[in-house]
């Protein structure tokens, strides 16, 4: 019993990969792919790498809760959605790591209070910054905001390119994605959830 229990606490425990194997890493892909690693082009290029990925992938490290935390309640009374247009987003998608590049526009309607419009954003880019579906990005976004201010409803709207199938596969170069995910108000009245769709389509 005791053997088993020590197995499943080895296995739970997350092996912490340092800058250096990570680098190793990619010096291996530059080399399967038919490249010199040894070039001189290329001996700075996995730690550039890393350096980049550290930027890209920076929301494993982010909690985005702590962003929706300082709130304020001296709103006078105010009722109505609140919206956020034209967010920009870049995000790499889990199945080929591929860019995914566009706007996502989020809504809540508050119940007591609100928060600083730049914490909408920086969930927007907390849950961006991870490898993602762009359906789970969406919903991720939408229930954060609506578990930790308690709205009367969340709406979220991605609109997308990615590029694993604009320049691979399929090659379709025009092609957008756009996810909706709606909660609370937004779900259960209809009114409310055109309004918002109206909104966000304004040119």
């Amino acid at each position: 019993m005791k053997l088993v229990k020590d197995a499943n606490q080895i296995k739970e425990k997350k092996e912490v990969i340092s800058d250096e194997q990570a680098e190793e890493a990619i010096k291996t892909i530059i080399q399967w792919i038919g490249e010199d690693p040894n070039r001189e082009g290329l001996l700075s290029t996995p730690k550039r790498v890393i350096k980049a990925f550290k930027e890209y992938f920076q929301g494993y490290k982010q909690d985005p809760n702590k962003y929706l935390s300082k709130t304020f309640t001296e709103v006078d009374g105010y009722d109505d959605m609140v919206i956020e247009k034209n967010i920009s987003l870049q995000s790499h998608c889990e199945h080929h790591m591929a860019p995914i590049i566009g706007v996502a526009h989020v809504a809540y309607i508050p119940s007591s209070k609100v928060v600083g419009l730049s914490k909408l954003a920086r969930v927007v880019e907390v849950f961006s910054k991870r490898l993602q579906t762009q359906e789970r990005l969406t919903m991720q976004i939408a229930k954060t905001i609506m578990d930790v201010l308690q709205p009367r409803g969340v709406a979220v709207t991605i609109d997308a390119s990615h590029q694993c199938m604009t320049n691979r596969g399929i090659k379709k170069e025009s092609a957008t994605t756009v996810t909706n995910y709606f909660l609370g108000a937004f779900k259960d009245d209809l009114s409310f959830q055109n309004r918002y769709l109206r909104y966000i389509n304004k040119d």
